[in-house]
């Protein structure tokens, strides 16, 4: 019996999440203050897969696994060109806005709060960001996720441009 009340945490195991934002919310009812929680967990593949997600429960692990859920629902994908992205790209959401630009092997991951975690999970290495305008996590996080979305693959930038793409992006 012991066997089947076991959780299976191998399941999932392809997808790692990282929590972003924990924040105890209340909401006024007829009898006073009813306390929650709020989640904000970002969800990822480490190769080109990410996703946000905002989970409320009574308690902080209910939300925490709420996010985890909602995270994996919204996924996109990214489009890297050798462990960083082929252009510049702004996304904003909300009065967030974020800036990527790629950057050449060896400098990393250069980005802070809400960022960085997305940026990380999404399986980039080397990247330069900026956080403009509101620094409120979860608006930070969407517009980073919007930034992505909006990126294309290597090959549709350098027809339009009718050039080669960088040397110094590329992994030898």
């Amino acid at each position: 019996m012991a066997r089947e009340m076991r959780r299976d945490f191998n399941r999932d195991s392809e997808f790692k999440e990282k929590v972003v934002n924990i924040a105890r919310v209340t909401k006024v009812v007829k009898g006073g203050k009813k306390m929650g929680f709020r989640a904000v967990v970002v969800v990822g593949d480490m190769k080109t897969r990410v996703g946000l997600g905002v989970g409320k429960a009574a308690e902080v692990s209910a939300a925490i696994r709420k996010g985890v859920e909602a995270g994996k629902k919204n996924m996109i994908t990214v489009s890297l060109y050798s462990g960083t992205i082929p252009h510049d790209v702004l996304g904003k959401f909300s009065a967030s806005s974020v800036i990527l630009r790629p950057a050449p092997r060896g400098t990393g991951v250069i980005a802070g709060g809400a960022v960085r975690t997305v940026l990380e999970l999404a399986g980039l290495k080397n990247i330069v960001a900026k956080s403009l305008g509101s620094a409120n996590p979860i608006n930070v996080a969407r517009a980073s996720l919007n930034a992505l979305g909006a990126l294309k693959n290597i090959e549709t930038v350098t027809a339009e441009r009718g050039r080669e793409p960088k040397v110094s992006y590329v992994e030898t």
